[in-house]
């Protein structure tokens, strides 16, 4: 009996540990947000359904289905917080004339998008990243931007619940 008691006690502290978000659950979600960034501008640039392949990535991407996402994206200032699916889809694929100033940032297309962590914490099911990432552009050429993402964990799904981004001070 003790050794039944045993077991049920560590099965259900392993299940709990598994809740908590790891610095590698944050790494592989931020590579599958850049990947799927380059994905969109693969689609887009073979006359594909940009938009579906958007809506997907900010679907996998974004905890906007089971909670609230604080998305404030680079290059949008006249609307400069995306708190809906609505406005991240026009921020990645433009289009839409609620958000005028949105070109499409993920069609332009990117061919990489590399991630430079400053710092990694985790609290429990959450997790909070900054640095910066680096968008390469067709020609090679490299855009650096500043970023904090948040994350949270449910089971075995990471998703963004925080995206702050933006180009470095000039002086």
């Amino acid at each position: 009996m003790k050794l039944m008691m045993l077991a049920t006690m560590l099965f259900s502290l392993n299940a709990f540990a598994s809740l908590n978000i790891t610095k590698e659950d944050i790494i592989k979600a931020q590579n599958a947000w850049g990947n799927g960034i380059v994905q969109i501008g693969k689609v887009f640039s073979n006359g594909g359904n940009s938009k579906d392949a958007a809506l997907s990535h900010i679907l996998k991407s974004y905890d906007y289905e089971k909670g609230e996402v604080l998305f404030k994206p680079t290059l949008a200032a006249d609307q400069p917080f995306r708190p809906t699916v609505k406005g991240a889809l026009s921020y990645f694929v433009g289009g839409n004339s609620s958000y005028p100033e949105d070109g499409g940032f993920a069609v332009k297309p990117w061919t990489n998008v590399r991630f430079d962590n400053h710092k990694i914490l985790t609290y429990g099911s959450v997790g909070i990243a900054m640095g910066h990432y680096y968008f390469t552009d067709l020609s090679g050429n490299e855009t650096k931007v500043e970023y904090t993402l948040g994350f949270v964990k449910r089971g075995d799904d990471v998703k963004i619940i925080l995206q702050d981004s933006s180009l470095p001070y000039q002086p």
